[in-house]
This record gives C-alpha cells, structure tokens and sequence, in this order.
C-alpha cells in the first residue's frame, strides 16, 4: 500500500481509476484523491493514515463524506498472508444506506488487488 503507483492500479471497484494528489504514506499523514468512475465522473476523496504498522496493519480515517475507518491488517499465513478487511461507518444510518454499494465494491477492491499481486 505504500507505493501509490501500484495503489492506484488496483484501488477501488472494477472500472475505477485513481488520481492521487496527495499521499503521504506516514501515521499522521493525508491521503486525497479523486476515484475516477469508468464514466470519467470523479468522485473526490480524502484520509488520514491514523496508523501504520509496517507489514502488519493499516487504519485510514475517511474524513470527508461519507465518514468512516477502514483497518487492513495482514497475518502470516501457511498459504501466504491472510488481510483481513473492516471498514466502521460514523454514521449506522449512513452504513446501511450505502451498503449495497459498498459491500460488492470492496470485494471488486480485494479482487483487483489479487490480478496486481498474481
């Protein structure tokens, strides 16, 4: 994740590309970008990195809307790494509005991050 060229291959759903302005890969550090949608709308988007645990573990906070943290962590596994991947919306409202949204565009996420590391 600290390498923004190759983050940008395969951050967010099927389709998507992403334009970084900011990133500053340090706890403390922002993160603003515009995911692009493959109809060329963009759709703005800024984090901090609340923590980093080198090879061990992620924390973004999301701090424009829609609010929420969203914790990478990586264990070793005997088949490799196992990343375990939870994102907590503020707002319980929120979270359920955009769930069908939100819960097959992860799994798109994890699926692109799969073809960059196979």
């Amino acid at each position: 994740m600290k390498d923004p060229v190759r983050l940008a291959q395969w951050w967010g759903p099927a389709g998507f590309s992403n334009r970084f302005d900011v990133f500053e890969f340090h706890t403390g550090g922002k993160w603003i970008f515009s995911m692009i949608g493959p109809d060329g709308t963009r759709y703005p988007n800024e984090a901090v990195f609340s923590l980093i645990e080198a090879d061990r573990q992620v924390v973004i906070q999301h701090v424009c809307q829609p609010h929420f943290q969203l914790i990478i962590t990586l264990e070793p596994s005997a088949g490799g790494t196992l990343l375990s991947w939870v994102q907590t919306f503020a707002d319980p409202c929120v979270a359920e509005s955009v769930r069908h949204i939100v819960e097959p565009a992860n799994e798109q996420n994890l699926d692109r991050l799969s073809a960059v590391l196979g």
